[in-house]
């Protein structure tokens, strides 16, 4: 039986940065998944690295403008009822969550989070020479309406109260700075601070390359199983047993699947997301342009412009739905335009516990099995701090951030 430090499930985002900072740090570390790295909800994101994102989907507009929601033609959401009915309580548990007072405390608990995610991620992005991959040209918000516009004053005034830095740009600037925009704008704001990937699959593999460069071994296969054995962990991956001093469940939305993680029973839920991408002939934004009515976001990337985002509350097991590819082309062309045929379409599952908060922390009851899943829309941009934070724990270090809110045994219902 092979003996490591540290094995690792998921090979995602977070799986590879936790693996990563956990070899630079000297420890023997072995990742396990069955795909390749950085292939799966990774590859298929927005492409932002989201420090701005301290507001939680859970938001007291949710419950304001639900029926609009759940029933209109442009509504950026969508819930199968089927599923909805299956899990009655995780749904009254997110609304519960959307009120005026946990909100705000989830709101300050991502802050504290986000205000450390260049931190965690620049170190990775400089060992793995991936800085090429990495643009700092601000993120651009745009609203529609003027009503929408001035109904986003409270969470503006909310993320700068938390530390999130932003300006308000003219709508001529708006258009000056992102030319291919055609949708009226009524309010535009920039996060000057936020930068982009412009391959999160590329950026991945960069970092599995230098783990692997660096000693880091990989294994192609499922984790089904995590057992406490005395001093160490035995981890089930395909037919074979392997030994560790610790073991990490970063398998994103799949995390609850692993038997004696300590997972099953926690309220572990997928926010399904989709993106069209267009390929070189489609490059009509220099920076991730997202339309707050819309939902979504426009991203350059290497490849060309992507239309990413939107949510659907719907298992894993469910087919890709083609209500929601159809309303990101429908809604990208009043954003941009007339558009192409796509290159490739996509369907990703962001792991979501109903408080929009990561699980980061030892597991309540087996101090050898680490949790670090569950990061919704800010997967990309929070790997690099859960992984250092992952390592800290991995060495039985106290992380110098205070993750006592992410445990595994929070009281998830009402925050």
């Amino acid at each position: 039986m092979a003996e490591f430090d540290v094995a690792i499930a998921g090979a995602g985002i977070v799986g590879v940065s936790a693996a990563l900072w956990a070899r630079m740090r000297g420890l023997s570390v072995v990742l396990i998944d069955p795909a390749a790295p950085g292939s799966g909800t990774s590859y298929g994101n927005a492409c932002t690295l989201a420090t701005y994102g301290c507001l939680p989907v859970n938001d007291p507009a949710v419950l304001r403008d639900l029926p609009t929601l759940l029933f209109g033609r442009d509504s950026p959401l969508s819930i199968s009822w089927r599923h909805a009915l299956r899990h009655p309580r995780w749904m009254l548990t997110f609304l519960a969550n959307c009120r005026a007072g946990p909100s705000g405390r989830i709101a300050a608990q991502l802050a504290t989070l986000l205000a450390h995610a260049d931190g965690g991620l620049n170190p990775l992005i400089e060992a793995a020479g991936a800085q090429d991959l990495v643009k700092a040209r601000g993120q651009l918000t745009v609203w529609s309406t003027g009503k929408a516009g001035e109904a986003a004053e409270a969470g503006l005034a909310r993320r700068r109260a938390l530390g999130v830095s932003w300006r308000e740009v003219s709508a001529a600037e708006a258009r000056e700075m992102e030319p291919g925009l055609v949708l009226p704008v009524a309010r535009a704001v920039l996060f000057d601070d936020a930068r982009h990937v412009s391959d999160p699959e590329a950026l991945v593999q960069r970092f599995h390359a230098r783990f692997t460069e660096l000693g880091g071994e990989s294994v192609v296969a499922q984790v089904s199983e995590m057992r406490e054995r005395g001093d160490g962990v035995e981890v089930v991956a395909g037919g074979q047993v392997i030994g560790a001093g610790r073991a990490v469940v970063a398998a994103g939305a799949f995390s609850g699947r692993i038997a004696g993680a300590g997972t099953a029973r926690l309220p572990l839920g997928t926010e399904r997301g989709y993106h069209l991408q267009f390929g070189h002939d489609v490059r009509r934004v220099a920076r991730p342009v997202g339309w707050a009515e819309g939902g979504f976001y426009a991203s350059p990337m290497a490849r060309g412009t992507r239309l990413a985002g939107t949510v659907e509350i719907a298992g894993l097991e469910a087919a890709a739905n083609r209500g929601r590819l159809a309303y990101l082309r429908r809604r990208g062309e009043e954003m941009l335009g007339p558009l192409p045929g796509p290159e490739s379409e996509w369907l990703g599952f962001r792991p979501t516990l109903p408080d929009s908060l990561p699980v980061i922390g030892v597991r309540p009851g087996a101090e050898r099995i680490i949790h670090a899943f569950g990061h919704q829309h800010l997967g990309l941009t929070l790997g690099g701090v859960t992984g250092r934070i992952v390592a800290d724990l991995a060495e039985g270090r106290q992380p110098n951030i205070d993750i006592s809110g992410l445990r595994a045994d929070r009281r998830f219902w009402g925050a």
